[in-house]
């Protein structure tokens, strides 16, 4: 099981943990306009999923910049969706700030469904563990990176990496 730290204090996080092989566990989030997505919804292309605690801190802000400047380059067989606990409101507003329209932001708040499916609930935070998963148009996951330290970036390159393989 993945051990994380959130500012260098353990959480704990389900007993369920997504490795490289698996088949995706099915999901259901909230778009922004309060509609449920599940992961049937997204079946069909290479996803890469990048997963923050919450949209409104710095890391997590960068994060979701960050792949929004790569979606573009990835190709239409591709899409990245930035999944959080925070509200569809506060999704929608922080993309319409920051200018964010190359990626899906989906929330999580309501129950977790990703969040407990994925191993990745802090209980004593009810937020997401920041992580990556790129999955394949059939669902099978073919890259997971559970980032130990809740306030630390993932490998960017690595798992753009892990999406560009599929696409070739």
């Amino acid at each position: 099981m993945a051990q994380i730290t959130f500012k260098n204090n353990p959480v704990t996080l389900p007993n369920t943990e997504v490795k490289v092989g698996d088949q995706a566990p099915e999901f259901t989030v909230l778009s922004n306009g309060l509609e449920p997505v599940s992961l049937k919804d997204t079946t069909g292309k290479v996803r890469l999923v990048s997963v923050v605690p919450s949209l409104d801190t710095g890391v997590c802000s960068d994060q979701t910049k960050r792949f929004s400047e790569e979606a573009t380059s990835l190709g239409d067989n591709v899409e990245v969706l930035t999944i959080s606990a925070d509200l569809p409101f506060a999704q929608k507003r922080w993309t319409d700030i920051n200018k964010v329209d190359a990626i899906t932001t989906l929330s999580d708040h309501r129950d977790l469904s990703f969040g407990e499916a994925y191993g990745l609930t802090m209980q004593e935070l009810r937020l997401l563990a920041r992580s990556v998963f790129v999955l394949d148009e059939n669902d099978k996951v073919t890259y997971v990176e559970y980032v130990s330290e809740g306030t630390d970036h993932p490998d960017y390159e690595k798992a753009l990496n892990a999406v560009k393989e599929l696409t070739k």
